[in-house]
């Protein structure tokens, strides 16, 4: 049939069903649909019997029986425009057909009654409408009348008389029963094939729609923009925070089948045009978008995606989107935490070292106070006076020299006393001059540690290859007094290396913050065997390795982790910055700054890995 036919036909048998009819569920209105279109048929086959040539002498009871035919379909068809319940005019449509059945051949005085259409109708007719048990029931009954009552009817109930005239009448009445039978009983497999179909679809329906339900209730209750997109970039479906968001971007109510793209600004547009391509062709894409809002400039974060069906095809795009400008305001609050931080360790690590050069500077001036208190008592202690006595007496003598110290015996001892005099200016000369040696000593140390730091400072922020034997060298004699003060052994192991491409003054700000806290672990140690191993060597990927390793207190397992935390110390007099922003200054210059330990009383070994390599250089 063509598709515009069929169209015409079925508009016009929803025609006579009322609109409610037309919004029930599917199969419920292809129910009415089929018994309006019975009625309608039926009723112009009645209407046919009523007027077609009758046989002779059966005009009055054609009419008769075809006007009763053609007020029961009537009947139903009025019964259903009423609004009334499908199952009344079905019954109605049913009885009647059955009735027609029923007569109809009686009325011919056909030998053969149930071979006519309408009677092969009859079992998927009422199957299908008014149930398999009553449809069983109408389908008996025509059955029955080819079987038994219609042969009667024949035969003028005469028992006596064959019901058939021969064989091959009962064998077709038999075949007549088999073939209603046979089409009931199809008509009731299809129809619980249908129900079991429908019952099936329905429980799937159900769940489609709890799961629908359930989805459309997590989007809604986010506060996240969900949108999606068909393969024309329109708008399908959106919750209530997508809407907001395309407000707050357009200053327009979307609706579905807009156009995403012309609900934003021409500027705007070649971004967002380039996101839906690429999420259209497969492929996600992610972006940031400035908008302006009644709380002002915000920031949006949004994620377009593509929706692939079965074979990976492209259906469409999902978007989602969602307000960052708290995570970016809290991004630039942490960021400059932590630039404060990092200020604040560096001020407290710099704090650190220059404690450290004091404390070497103040034990050297100490040993410096002492020498000079000692040149002084030995000055003062200079028999100087002996010296004057006796040249006065050889001025008063002068005249009479050679006699006074020959015959004189005070000027005999003047040779004698002379003698030891010199012997004991000698001594205390060499002890001044030992004094002073070592106080020239001492003071050159302060001035080259001085000197070294000033060295160092000068080279701030400048790359440059620095051999690292000879920076440890220079941060060792930045600790060659406390060392010595607390007998700590420090022993070398260095490995032939190329310099390193880094900053001198962060490197030795490391070196140095890591020697001082060797120095503190061993003096809170105790023990006598105090030793200090410096190793410089090759690592795996172009790298140099530098450690530091002393046998003093040790680290517990449970605070290695932690070691280079902001904060973290375990002294009471520490401030917890130096290996954090020791660790910091490693990573700056593309290494690390890593810790093992035994644990308590087994000592640790902090090592630094630096690149042979500058990233200047490998770009």
């Amino acid at each position: 049939m063509p598709r515009d036919t069929k169209a015409q036909l079925l508009g016009f048998l929803d025609a006579l069903l009322t609109p409610g009819q037309r919004r029930l569920p599917p199969d419920e209105f292809r129910r009415y649909r089929v018994l309006v279109g019975a009625a309608l048929l039926n009723f112009l086959l009645a209407l046919f019997l009523v007027v077609a040539p009758k046989p002779p002498g059966h005009d009055a009871r054609f009419a008769a029986v075809g006007l009763l035919f053609l007020v029961g379909y009537l009947s139903v068809l009025v019964l259903v425009r009423r609004g009334a319940s499908l199952r009344f005019p079905a019954l109605l449509l049913c009885s009647t057909l059955t009735l027609g059945c029923l007569t109809t051949p009686a009325l011919l005085r056909d030998p053969q009654p149930a071979n006519g259409a309408a009677v092969m109708l009859l079992p998927a007719l009422a199957a299908y409408l008014v149930g398999p048990r009553l449809g069983l029931i109408f389908t008996a009954l025509v059955g029955l009348n080819a079987l038994l009552l219609h042969p009667l009817y024949m035969v003028g109930f005469d028992l006596s008389r064959p019901l058939f005239p021969d064989e091959a009448a009962r064998l077709v009445a038999l075949m007549t029963v088999l073939s209603l039978m046979g089409g009931w009983f199809l008509s009731w497999l299809h129809g619980t094939a249908r129900d079991q179909a429908h019952a099936t679809l329905e429980q799937t329906l159900r769940t489609l729609r709890e799961s629908e339900g359930k989805l459309v209730s997590l989007i809604e209750s986010t506060e996240d923009s969900v949108c999606s997109l068909d393969m024309h970039g329109r708008i399908l479906t959106a919750n209530q925070g997508a809407r907001r968001l395309l407000r707050q971007v357009s200053r327009a109510e979307p609706s579905p089948g807009d156009s995403l793209l012309g609900l934003f600004p021409l500027a705007q547009q070649a971004r967002w045009k380039e996101g839906v391509a690429q999420a259209l062709g497969g492929h996600p894409w992610r972006f940031e978008v400035n908008a302006t809002s009644e709380e002002g400039p915000r920031v949006l974060d949004i994620s377009l995606n593509p929706i692939l069906g079965p074979e990976g095809r492209t259906l469409g795009a999902t978007l989602f989107g969602r307000d960052i400008t708290a995570l970016k305001e809290a991004e630039a609050r942490l960021s400059e935490l932590h630039r404060n931080l990092l200020d604040v360790s560096r001020q407290a690590g710099k704090a650190e070292i220059a404690t450290g050069i004091l404390h070497n500077i103040g034990n050297t001036l100490t040993s410096v106070n002492v020498s000079v208190q000692l040149v002084d008592q030995g000055l003062r202690a200079l028999r100087l006076s002996g010296v004057d006595r006796t040249a006065a007496l050889l001025e008063d003598k002068a005249q009479e020299l050679g006699t006074f110290l020959v015959s004189d015996p005070q000027g005999q001892q003047l040779p004698a006393y002379l003698r030891a005099l010199a012997t004991q200016l000698s001594g205390e000369q060499e002890a001044l001059l030992h004094e002073v040696a070592l106080l020239k000593e001492r003071v050159e140390h302060v001035k080259a540690v001085v000197s070294m730091q000033q060295e160092h400072a000068s080279a701030v922020g400048v790359l440059e290859q620095v051999p690292v034997p000879q920076l440890l060298h220079d941060a060792l004699r930045l600790h060659t007094a406390a060392f010595k003060q607390f007998d700590i052994q420090v022993h070398s192991e260095y490995a032939a290396m190329p310099p390193v491409i880094v900053d001198r003054h962060k490197l030795l700000q490391v070196l140095l913050n890591l020697l001082n806290n060797a120095r503190q672990s061993l003096q809170a140690s105790g023990r006598p065997d105090k030793q200090l191993t410096l190793r410089v060597e090759s690592a795996p990927g172009e790298r140099l390795r530098i450690s530091i390793a002393d046998n003093g207190v040790g680290i517990s397992p449970e605070h290695l982790p932690r070691l280079f935390s902001a904060g973290f110390t375990t002294r009471k007099e520490g401030h917890g910055f130096g290996l954090h922003i020791s660790a910091l200054t490693a990573m700056e210059m593309s290494g690390t700054l890593s810790c093992v330990s035994a644990g308590p009383g087994q000592g640790a070994t902090f090592t630094i890995e630096l690149p042979l390599v500058s990233r200047q250089e490998r770009s």
